[in-house]
């Protein structure tokens, strides 16, 4: 059970820097999801405490850009390999793709393909059908192919 719950943090939390750019504050969002979930979870049983816990992340995400500027958010990953050039075209076309994308897209994307999210979660956070989840992530990865295939 511990191990999963370490799995799950170090998912949200991939899922929020995505969001915010910022490793502080993806931390403090993650774990600040988490402190809710256990509040919450002392008052109610969570029938999904992951799709509880995503939620909770993407609103505090939000709440995030309501506050700050969007240009103070956009900082350039300091991780990027800076040796290997094939890497570095490869992520930035990748980033050009993603940044075609919609907003909800790229979320979407990130839960699905990245996090491992089960459908029935993303179904519950987005409030759509399962049916709908699986038909967007077929849009959306076909419409990354086509422009992956272009480079």
């Amino acid at each position: 059970m511990l191990a999963d719950i370490e799995e799950q943090y170090n998912k949200l939390y991939q899922y929020c820097y995505f969001k915010v750019h910022n490793a502080h504050l993806a931390e403090d969002i993650t774990q600040e999801a988490f402190l809710r979930l256990l509040e919450t979870e002392k008052d109610m049983e969570i029938e999904k405490p992951l799709a509880f816990l995503y939620t909770v992340a993407r609103n505090l995400c939000i709440d995030e850009f309501r506050r700050k500027k969007l240009n103070e958010l956009t900082a350039v990953s300091e991780d990027m390999p800076a040796d290997n050039e094939n890497q570095i075209i490869d992520a930035v076309s990748v980033k050009i793709a993603l940044d075609e994308l919609t907003e909800r897209e790229r979320e979407i994307v990130l839960l699905k393909v990245v996090n491992e999210v089960p459908v029935k979660d993303i179904s519950k956070i987005f409030g759509i059908s399962r049916f709908a989840v699986y038909r967007e992530v077929k849009k959306i990865l076909k419409k990354l192919e086509r422009r992956l295939s272009y480079e």
